[in-house]
């Protein structure tokens, strides 16, 4: 009698021990499946947000390129104004235009170094996403190989 209680018994707790497992890995599932969700959607913010920057700063460089255009050739009529008539009132002005185009120019190079940087975030978010997918996606296979493996599915 006692051996088929203890088998009962053994039956019992495996069932329990299973039991536990599967809920276990239910709750594991459930749990990379909301991390995947909502890496999916800091990953779609990021990247609308880093476009709509991207974008902005396009734009912002190439209103810069023109303004530096536009104060070259400034620049150059008033050098031929200059050599016209050398007035004290004119090469200040000129010296002023000066500044401004070295200022731009300036402002430009940082523009530019920002866009590679911005470039470089954006590239490395990609990089890392599709990784991480990747990862996931690895991870997803053996978790079901192992389900299917214990027949726990």
């Amino acid at each position: 009698m006692e051996s088929k209680e203890t088998q009962f018994e053994s039956s019992s707790e495996e069932k329990s021990v299973s039991v536990h497992e599967t809920e276990n890995q239910s709750e594991n599932e459930s749990q990379r499946l909301q991390s995947e969700a909502l890496a999916k959607a800091l990953s779609s913010t990021l990247t609308t947000v880093i476009k709509e920057f991207d974008s902005k700063a396009q734009q912002t460089s190439t209103s810069q390129d023109h303004l530096s255009q536009s104060l070259d050739r400034l620049t150059r009529e008033l050098d031929k104004l200059l050599e016209d008539a050398p007035l004290p009132f004119i090469m200040q002005h000129a010296a002023k235009i000066s500044i401004v185009r070295k200022r731009v120019s300036s402002l430009n190079s940082v523009l530019k170094s920002v866009q590679r940087r911005l470039d470089n975030i954006d590239r490395m978010l990609s990089v890392g996403a599709s990784h991480q997918h990747q990862q996931q996606q690895q991870q997803h296979g053996i978790y079901k190989a192992t389900t299917e493996h214990s027949g726990l599915q």
